[in-house]
């Protein structure tokens, strides 16, 4: 079952870094993909807006804009620095990791790691059109890093954990790779309450909406999560609470009650690693 969710993931994925390439950066969102509000590429284009200056998306090329599927800006939520090493879990077409590795030189590097042929090819020619000199991009899955110990000062991924079937593997993974003292900037998608009330097929319609296969956790489970994992300094903020009556597919009144019982939501999400032990 998890693999099967995992290759529905990376097809899904490839559709549209193989869509973003052929139409020149339009993206597809909405009902079938991305954490959007609305389906076609004009609402997703909008919806970038959210987190993303103007300033910044002129930065980058137009196909890395058009194929983030993201919902927020965990680059803003870092506060990167030169020098730092960082990487983005789920890096699609690269989107977050160009704009960090402008933040981090001199001296810094950003990695970006995607499971996925033809994001990867879409993110090496975002980077060629960039002329970043201090990006690399990873081919692999965000529940076994390709990256050693202690490698990375910040690790941060948009809308992407959300997807993944194992989130354990993701935060030990994420704490196994970043330094003593490094931190964790995340923008995902969870659920405001407990989702074990939602009907199945309420979990469902909203996974397809919003592109997150109804994978989400409760902000409780996020924080407790992290916690277990050894992370300090945690904190779960939401910044877009999901209209129901945006939602297509929830045909009822029922259905869209029950999300205003249990809403999903994007947040940020800050987490640090304790910084190593000073010998006596």
């Amino acid at each position: 079952m998890a693999e099967d969710l995992r290759e529905r993931v990376r097809e899904k994925y490839a559709e549209l870094a193989v869509a973003a390439r052929d139409e020149g950066g339009a993206s597809c969102c909405g009902s079938s993909c991305g954490c959007g509000a609305d389906s076609g590429t004009e609402a997703r284009t909008a919806d970038l807006s959210f987190g993303y200056s103007q300033s910044e998306r002129d930065e980058l090329p137009g196909a890395a804009v058009g194929a983030s599927l993201g919902c927020g800006n965990p680059v803003m939520l870092a506060e990167l620095r030169p020098g730092e090493v960082v990487l983005d879990l789920g890096s699609g077409g690269g989107i977050d990791v160009l704009l960090s590795a402008k933040r981090v030189s001199p001296g810094g590097k950003a990695y970006g790691l995607d499971m996925t042929d033809e994001m990867l090819a879409l993110a090496e020619r975002n980077k060629a059109k960039s002329g970043m000199e201090n990006v690399e991009f990873l081919k692999g899955e965000i529940e076994a890093i390709p990256l050693p110990d202690g490698r990375v000062d910040v690790v941060m991924s948009n809308c992407v954990i959300n997807l993944s079937t194992d989130k354990r593997a993701v935060i030990s993974e994420a704490f196994r790779v970043l330094k003593p003292g490094g931190r964790l900037a995340v923008s995902d998608v969870v659920f405001l309450g407990s989702k074990a009330i939602l009907p199945r097929d309420v979990l469902e319609t909203v996974g397809l909406w919003t592109g997150c296969v109804a994978g989400a956790l409760e902000k409780a489970e996020y924080e407790a999560l992290l916690a277990e994992t050894g992370f300090e300094d945690i904190s779960v903020e939401v910044q877009n609470v999901y209209d129901p009556e945006a939602i297509e597919g929830l045909d009822t009144g029922e259905k869209r009650q029950a999300l205003r019982e249990v809403p999903a939501a994007s947040a940020f999400i800050r987490a640090r690693k304790p910084a190593e032990q000073s010998r006596g």
